[in-house]
């Protein structure tokens, strides 16, 4: 991916609607003020910045009936659907996208999006959880919960944007660790390879991606949508829903270099990021050396 010359487009999504934990709509600035930009133009990288998708105040926001399972639904879906236009605007230009969040309900819109930049669209979910419950399953009723499923045609209107969905056998979900008990059994259903942190400690983080990416072998491009929450808490604090026993920082940048030689990658989000949960924005500085690993930064 050093080699890639295609410009990197930034978009920001502060969305706080799919869950009720108010902060992660500052995301998109603390990721920012970290030096997102800096640092990828430092490595040489040409970068435009798209601004914020517009996102109503939660207080602002209609309920409407039948939402009760799905909530914000409508709201979430207005957001997403702007933002998969966003997506699709930038593939047009042959730019690759980081999308900042907002809650992992944002990656509605981005991967959709993202389905229509080749035939055959990879994605990599690292998450502490599958995001993959369903109105008639959620314990919570919080769309960001709901994403993967949603993407996948599970869940009824509006959570369904785009023309395109997400194959299960096109998914892989890396350093999950909490999944709602219906959750899981809809999961496996699904046929989903799922990477489990078990997995990761007994394997280790170098077989586990290659793994991943010999699932998505066939993929024309990929998309990661990484929630930071899949972090240990020890070293990505600001975040809204986390537990214990996660990615170190240096497995996390593993994933992102072994990506980064794969050269497939095209967009990537970097979600749920509460800087009021934080400590001295830690977590948004964890994602930029992310993302500088993703878009070629190296050792030596």
């Amino acid at each position: 991916m050093a080699n890639d010359t295609r410009p990197i487009g930034i978009c920001g999504v502060p969305m706080d609607l799919g869950q009720n934990r108010r902060g992660v709509d500052m995301g998109p600035s603390a990721v920012r003020y970290a030096g997102l930009q800096r640092r990828l133009e430092a490595l040489g990288h040409t970068v435009r910045d798209w601004g914020n998708i517009a996102v109503p105040v939660a207080e602002e926001v209609n309920h409407l009936p039948g939402e009760e399972k799905m909530l914000n639904a409508s709201a979430v879906a207005d957001v997403c659907q702007r933002l998969h236009s966003t997506v699709r605007r930038a593939i047009e230009s042959d730019e690759r996208m980081i999308v900042l969040g907002g809650d992992h309900s944002i990656a509605l819109g981005s991967i959709s999006g993202a389905l229509y930049r080749a035939d055959r669209v990879g994605v990599i979910w690292v998450d502490a959880h599958g995001d993959y419950n369903t109105p008639e399953i959620t314990p919570s009723g919080n769309v960001h919960g709901m994403v993967a499923a949603a993407l996948m045609g599970k869940c009824p209107p509006p959570l369904r944007i785009g023309e395109r969905l997400l194959d299960p056998d096109n998914i892989v979900m890396i350093s999950t660790r909490d999944l709602d008990p219906a959750e899981r059994v809809a999961i496996r259903q699904a046929g989903i390879k799922v990477i489990t942190m078990r997995d990761i400690d007994e394997d280790g983080m170098a077989a586990s991606m290659r793994t991943t990416l010999d699932v998505l072998y066939g993929a024309d491009s990929i998309h990661v949508s990484f929630d930071m929450d899949s972090l240990d808490p020890s070293v990505a604090p600001g975040v809204g829903t986390p537990v214990s026993g996660g990615l170190t920082v240096r497995e996390a940048h593993l994933i992102m270099e072994i990506l980064a030689d794969d050269s497939r990658v095209s967009s990537v989000d970097f979600v749920e990021v509460n800087p009021i949960l934080d400590e001295r924005n830690r977590t948004a500085a964890v994602a930029v050396d992310l993302a500088a690993g993703l878009f070629g930064q190296r050792i030596i």
